[in-house]
This record gives structure tokens, sequence and C-alpha cells, in this order.
């Protein structure tokens, strides 16, 4: 056995033994100082944002807005937005100061931005009145009831009316019933739903035309191209057309001494009243 050449290998085996901790501290050294470099980078570049944030938060001195203004006034707005402007320019929180704003009446929508170096801007959209709702409340173009009660309503508003909670479901179908009744030549004044579901509308001629609660869109297909017709000529007439008839439709006439019934598509005048929805109508 060649003994210097084994006193060699035992020696690099044992000097490998003693230098393998060195190196694994030494890396894992390394690993540390790439590590609290990264994080003392980081910590810097927080600190100089907020410190540029502190900087800038700066007192909010200016609150402008635009807008129509019909309904909703300027100081109505700044009074909105004036407890969030105290938190400064840069923390105001607009999306607080947005749901602020557009829980004032008559504002359907807002957008608030920062503007350089201490104001803020409001642009205001007000509520568009589409439709009445029972007495006094109004109804926006999406069917959402936005005043309760108001001592102005426009006459010219069609009135909707309905079981609390059903305010876009009835807008929903005046909406796609007047599209149909004005390309009819006619238009509707005011549409209803009962407690039962029953619906009735009210032209601008003041014929009332009862629909019920079941195929109201067959039927109000059905007085468009044949009930519509037949009264056309007639309206100052004409009380209610009810079209709760499986077949047909009965007209009640103004001023008629007697009620009288005969459903079907063509009443003649001669018939004084034509049949209230009694047993022979659907509901």
């Amino acid at each position: 056995m060649n003994w210097p050449s084994l006193v060699r290998r035992n020696r690099i085996k044992n000097r490998a033994r003693d230098e393998a901790p060195k190196r694994d501290w030494a890396a894992a050294f390394a690993v540390w100082r790439a590590t609290a470099r990264r994080a003392s980078l980081k910590l810097l570049i927080v600190g100089s944002l907020a410190a540029g944030v502190w900087a800038l938060d700066r007192p909010v001195r200016v609150i402008s807005m635009d807008g129509t203004f019909q309904r909703v006034s300027p100081g109505q707005i700044e009074k909105a937005v004036a407890p969030f402007a105290k938190a400064g320019f840069m923390s105001a929180d607009l999306d607080a100061i947005q749901r602020a704003v557009e829980a004032v009446p008559w504002v359907d929508h807002a957008r608030v931005q920062r503007r350089w170096p201490n104001s803020l801007h409001v642009a205001v959209v007000e509520e568009t009145a589409a439709a009445r709702w029972g007495e006094s409340g109004l109804l926006n173009t999406r069917g959402r009831l936005f005043v309760r009660e108001t001592s102005h309503v426009p006459a010219e508003l069609p009135r909707l009316a309905g079981p609390d909670g059903t305010e876009a479901q009835v807008a929903a179908r005046y909406l796609a019933a007047q599209g149909r009744m004005l390309e009819a030549g006619m238009r509707i004044a005011a549409l209803r739903l009962d407690a039962r579901g029953a619906w009735e509308m009210d032209l601008d001629s003041g014929v009332t035309v009862r629909l019920g609660r079941r195929d109201v869109d067959a039927r109000l297909d059905r007085f468009i191209r044949t009930a519509s017709q037949v009264i056309a000529h007639r309206l100052a007439d004409v009380n209610y057309v009810d079209m709760r008839y499986s077949n047909g439709f009965a007209i009640g006439w103004r001023g008629a001494p007697a009620p009288g019934s005969t459903p079907g598509a063509a009443p003649t005048p001669a018939k004084a009243a034509a049949a209230p929805a009694a047993a022979a109508a659907e509901t």
C-alpha cells in the first residue's frame, strides 16, 4: 500500500470537511445580505412615497363643479363634499365623495377628480324624470323611483302605479308598450298594475284599455291590430275597451243608459254598452 498517497487523500478529505461549513455560512450570509438590501430599498421607496404624499396632502381650498343644476344646487354639492375635503388633497376618499354626492336628491350620478394643486372637481348629472309614480313619486329612465314625494310633478309625464317594489316592472312594460302604441298613432297616458297582477292602461284620448293578468302582450297586440281600428273614429264616445276575452273584446260606451254585453271584434254603435268584465271575460 502506498502510504504517502493515502495520507494525501485523507488530508484533502479532511480539508473539504473543514471548508464545507465555511462555504455554507458564506452562501447564507450572501443571501441574507441580498434580502436585507432589497428590504432596505423597499423601505426607502415606501418612505419616499409616504413623504411625498405627506408633502402633497395639503388642505383642499377649492371645490369646483359642473352640471346643468336645474333641480340640484351647487350649494347642496358643496355641502356633501365638505366633510371629506378636510382629509386633504391626496387623502380625500374620492369613492366616498362620489357616494355622498349621488345621495343628494335628483343626482343621477357623479364623477369626482383631484385637480392640482389643491382642488376637487365634481361633475354632476341630474336625474331625468321619465314618469310619475303614484300621486307624487318620480321614476327615472331606468325605472328607478328616485323621488317618493315631490310638490312639483310635470303634468306631461305618464302616470304609472303598482304595488311597492314593482316600479321597475311597471316601467319596463310601459316602455315596451309605448313604442308599439306610438307606431299605431296612440299614446299611453297611464299604466296601472293592481295587487292581483292585472294590467290596465289609459290612452291620452281618455279611453281605458283593460288587459288583465294573462297573455298581456298578446292582448295588447290584439287591441292594436283590431280593437283600435274599431274605435278610431269614435274615441270621444268610448269609455273603455275590455280585452280580457279569449277571442274578442268588449267596448263600454260613454253615457250608456244600461249595461249590456256583446263580446266580439266589432260591436256596433247601436249597442249602448258592451260587456263589463263579467262571467264571459277572462282575468
